[in-house]
């Protein structure tokens, strides 16, 4: 940030009084702008014993398959943010969405909140963002090609989970060596 959104004077990057770390500053009015960390919502939704996923027609990580989610906008909860990506990216709409699983993956600066969620309906069809929706059961799913780390460790937590027969919630942070060693050597191919 270069110049204050409010009334255009240059912005300081400097700590503020009180404060223990830099921020953005008007140099005009003093004015603070934080720099936060970004909401991913998203849902987990199984029907049949297999899980709702969507292969992604957008940069990052295009054509890799993902739990239908995105980034939370302002004026909505957590739980409404991840049912409103859930239509958005895979026509689905839910109820009922309960938190599960909270990945802090602080070196992007992004929170990653999954819901499990109830489908309403049957219907399913590819969103803008998506070029494929299906339902994949544990053993068919390519782990090598899903889209991002948090995906990955979302769904090991779910099937674990159902195999125990008691559906916890999770909070883990993931580090970005641990983040980048997921995310390696994963490149898109066909799945059946």
């Amino acid at each position: 940030m270069n110049f204050c959104p409010n009334c255009g004077a240059p912005i300081e990057f400097r700590v503020p009084e009180g404060d223990d770390r830099k921020r953005n500053i008007c140099s005009a009015t003093g004015e603070i702008f934080y720099d936060n960390p970004r909401n991913v919502v998203g849902t987990l939704v199984e029907r049949d014993g297999r899980m709702l996923m969507c292969r992604r027609e957008i940069e990052p990580r295009r054509h890799f398959w993902t739990l239908p989610a995105g980034f939370l906008e302002l004026g909505e909860t957590s739980a409404g943010g991840a049912a409103r990506e859930t239509l958005e990216e895979a026509g689905v709409q839910v109820r009922a969405p309960r938190l599960f699983n909270l990945i802090d993956v602080t070196h992007i600066g992004q929170i990653h909140m999954f819901f499990i969620a109830e489908m309403v309906g049957d219907h399913y069809a590819p969103g803008q963002e998506s070029n494929d929706v299906r339902f994949f059961a544990e053993d068919e799913i390519a782990w090598p090609q899903l889209a991002f780390p948090s995906i990955h460790r979302t769904l090991e937590r779910y099937f674990a989970d159902r195999a125990g027969g008691h559906f916890g919630v999770h909070v883990e942070s993931l580090a970005a060596a641990d983040w980048h060693a997921m995310a390696l050597d994963r490149r898109p191919r066909d799945v059946g």
